[in-house]
């Protein structure tokens, strides 16, 4: 009987399931450059800039890693830099019973969903140990992310049949 579980509704005989095995820093850099100059009070606010990017592969049939990368500035007037960063933070994830047409979302919006409040915080406290005020990242749609890299994508092949 242990062998055999119930069938909850879902197709293959199990629940759809997604499990962080592991997640860690995979890398990280901070740079203050212009310090202590850059410490001293400003009469301006910093532009902050800030790319994200998520890559995934597959390292067995059901586990893949997931790397989040962010990597930022803040500038004054557009070209004193007063910190930069750039982090990788990845994970490990098992996923199961999830339909094969579903799985590349899933990896791509869910598994970076996960370690995003890790990532953050990450970043906060490195730009306060550097000096500064905590810097708290606004929360990331990775729904609009991934469609906007699947029009990336999708643009970009588009653009390779034509010109065969």
């Amino acid at each position: 009987m242990a062998d055999n579980p119930a069938n909850n509704g879902a197709q293959d005989g199990g629940m759809p399931a997604l499990n962080a095995l592991a997640q860690y820093c995979k890398d990280f850099s901070f740079e203050n450059p212009n310090a202590p100059r850059s410490l001293q009070p400003q009469t301006e606010g910093p532009q902050i800039n800030l790319q994200v990017n998520v890559n995934a592969k597959q390292l067995a049939e059901a586990d893949f890693e997931v790397d989040l990368t962010l990597e930022g500035d803040a500038k004054i007037g557009g070209k004193d830099v007063l910190f930069a960063f750039e982090l990788t933070y990845s994970g490990v994830f098992r996923v199961q019973n999830i339909p094969q047409d579903q799985l590349h979302p899933v990896v791509m919006i869910e598994c970076p969903r996960l370690l995003f409040p890790f990532a953050r915080q990450i970043v906060a406290e490195a730009v306060r140990n550097g000096g500064f005020p905590p810097l708290y990242i606004d929360p990331i749609d990775f729904v609009a992310l991934y469609r906007q890299r699947a029009a990336e994508m999708q643009g970009e092949s588009s653009a390779g049949q034509t010109l065969s």
